[in-house]
């Protein structure tokens, strides 16, 4: 078969942390014919080498490249996409992993599409990835229509053909940056990139020693230097004018103004805080003209300019101020509606805990000029807030706790301006969010696992995110588990500060079973049991119900059905299958209709009468069932041990 995939790894020195990038080349959907791994070593010194030997002579479609240490990822990237034989070139680094589908999704999609450049969904775990960028598929993307530039990382599908069309490689050397200069201009010369974004293809991982290279202090003055390289393609394939601020906008955003906000402003030495602030300040009077700042967010308009104006400590004291100013989400409500939880929910931005209040007018923050002290940027913040707010958004989002994929879901929102005396105003948003279990995975259903709600609040200069929680002790709402979609959902809240999560496919005692009696059941003459149960189903719903005969262990798996039943609970009914269990004691679990079910268990038995028929009762005690297996090992003619001078012996 052709190779439709090249995998490129470049490897220095992983240890144990390639193990996950290796088990999910070897998990993925795309048949091992179709694709191939090359693993670049860069000159590791550790196991890595070996490991990987050993690795390619188990797996045809998995090659190796030793080379001597070239001092960053750019050479080994090279190298790699020179020995490739695929249609398309997939980068990956070694610490982090794919998606069990990503070759195969990125690969047919990019094909349909015609693309050039590929970017998968990403999801970060213990580091940020760009999420306004995965809200939606987007086939036919470009720096003007999506926001491409927020994505520069070398993680993408490439075309071969495009690549060896343009010439187009990383950077060599020991240096930074290498994957920003490759990205922009395969964004801006390709015929078309796509993103994919209703499934996660790549996760990127912070080791738990933090040695990532992302995550090691650089030297400010080779770092912008590098960056000015990406600067120059930005200017090299676009005219002056509205599209080219945009995108040097990102660097002036991402690698300047955001690296001097808030905690990572604060918790950065003195003396690389001051070096930093100085090589900013030559990039922003050196490259960006008039046209780069003023679209900033307010708040970074402010940055900026204290930055241009050489005022290292009123930003400081600006980052001090700004970094008690937070979102706060309360939820008002959850219930199931439709086959899906309806969560209504109030926010807004709050300031040492209290909610924050807005003048009803004043002056909103200019393009191109600096706060005169900390009073004055605040007075600035809140006009452009009260004066944007019809705009201000607040998005829901569910993200994986295990993988941190996240996915948005829909929100209707409202707005309201609540008097707070003195001429000011609260900004609160009120919304009410739509997740189908079904659909909420990017128009999948849910994953199993635990699923955590927040808020993606945007007011003014600020767009933060929140835990939608704590929901009022005196009056959270507690909707019961639901069937849906195939998935067991516990919607809950979180034990120590009472945020709202979802269960999926994972919860038991949780789900409220054990609130069942015998007398919630009946049994008919037919031997058709019917059970009341605490379980919301949006309508019929076929389930498997499991039978075990306890004295035998042998267990049956039987069609059944849970209808809606009055208030929130469901009916469950099932024939009862009695051959070879006349006598017997038969415990009882439930699961969805599956490949793969995962039963629960009822806390009832059902017992098959001499007679035939069937009867609901209590499961024993665990007491009590040691001591009824102690009996029937007795009447088995297990004799109980007894003593002797010579030690414990078993009776004639």
């Amino acid at each position: 078969m052709p190779v439709k995939v090249s995998v490129v790894v470049p490897v220095y020195n992983p240890g144990p942390y390639i193990e996950d990038c290796v088990a999910s080349m070897l998990r993925q959907s795309l048949p091992p014919d179709e694709f191939e791994v090359i693993f670049v070593d860069d000159g590791s010194t550790d196991e890595t080498p070996a490991r990987l030997d050993a690795l390619a002579a188990e797996h045809p479609h998995i090659h190796v490249v030793h080379q001597a240490n070239s001092g960053w990822s750019g050479k080994p990237r090279n190298v790699g996409i020179d020995a490739s034989e695929g249609e398309f070139v997939m980068f990956v680094d070694n610490d982090d992993y794919l998606g069990d589908e990503a070759l195969e999704r990125m690969y047919e999609y990019g094909v349909a599409n015609k693309a050039d450049v590929i970017v998968g969904k990403m999801a970060g775990k213990g580091r940020p990835v760009p999420v306004e960028l995965f809200r939606r598929n987007h086939p036919h993307a470009t720096v003007e229509n999506a926001p491409l530039i927020d994505s520069l990382t070398p993680h993408k599908m490439v075309r071969r053909a495009f690549l060896d069309r343009t010439g187009l490689r990383f950077p060599e050397g020991r240096r930074r940056l290498e994957d920003h200069v490759f990205v922009t201009e395969a964004y801006l010369r390709a015929d078309n990139v796509s993103v994919l974004g209703d499934y996660v293809c790549y996760y990127h991982v912070k080791r738990d020693d933090a040695s990532n290279a992302g995550f090691q202090r650089f030297e400010p003055v080779g770092y912008f230097k590098n960056l000015r390289e990406a600067l120059d393609i930005v200017e090299r394939y676009t005219e002056p004018g509205r599209l080219r601020d945009r995108l040097l906008r990102r660097w002036l955003r991402v690698e300047m103004v955001e690296r001097m906000s808030g905690r990572r402003l604060l918790a950065m030495p003195d003396d690389y805080r001051r070096e930093l602030f100085r090589e900013m300040r030559a990039v922003i009077l050196e490259r960006f003209g008039p046209g780069v700042a003023p679209a900033l967010r307010p708040g970074q308009r402010i940055v900026a300019s204290l930055i241009r104006d050489d005022r290292h400590d009123d930003l400081v004291a600006y980052a001090q101020w700004e970094i008690g100013v937070s979102p706060k989400g309360t939820p008002s409500g959850v219930e199931w509606r439709d086959g899906a939880l309806r969560v209504t929910f109030t926010t807004e931005y709050t300031s040492g805990g209290q909610p924050l209040t807005f003048p009803a007018d004043g002056p909103k923050t200019p393009a191109d000029s600096a706060p005169r002290d900390i009073d004055e940027a605040a007075a600035w913040l809140g006009a452009d807030a009260v004066d944007g707010f019809e705009q201000a958004t607040a998005d829901l989002v569910l993200r994986d706790r295990a993988s941190s994929a996240s996915f948005f879901q829909p929100v209707e929102l409202t707005r309201e301006r609540v008097p707070a005396g003195d001429g000011r105003v609260r900004l609160v948003l009120h919304g009410t969010a739509t997740v189908d279990p079904g659909t909420a995975a990017g128009g999948s259903p849910l994953d199993g696992g635990l699923w955590d709600t927040y808020l993606r609040v945007g007011l003014g200069g600020w767009h933060k995110e929140c835990r939608l929680g704590p929901a009022p002790a005196h009056d959270r709402p507690t909707p019961p588990a639901g069937v849906v979609a195939g998935r067991v959902v516990l919607p809950y809240w979180t034990k120590n500060h009472h945020n709202f999560s979802l269960d999926v496919d994972r919860a038991g005692k949780a789900l409220g079973l054990g609130r069942v009696t015998p007398e919630d059941a009946a049994v008919s003459a037919d031997h058709r049991l019917s059970l009341a149960l605490p379980l919301y189903v949006p309508d019929r719903t076929d389930v498997l119900v499991r039978l075990t005969d306890t004295a035998s262990d042998r267990s049956l798996r039987q069609s059944g059905t849970l209808t809606p039943a009055d208030g929130a609970g469901s009916l469950l009914e099932v024939g009862v299958e009695r051959h070879g269990m006349k006598g017997g004691r038969l415990e009882v679990c439930l699961a969805p209709e599956a490949d793969t079910p995962r039963f629960v268990a009822l806390p009832l038995v059902l017992r098959v009468t001499r007679t035939g028929g069937v009867r609901v009762d209590r499961p024993a005690p665990p007491g009590l069932l040691r001591r009824l297996v102690r009996k029937v090992r007795r009447m088995l003619g297990a004799a109980p041990r007894r003593a002797t001078s010579h030690g414990t012996t078993r009776g004639a």
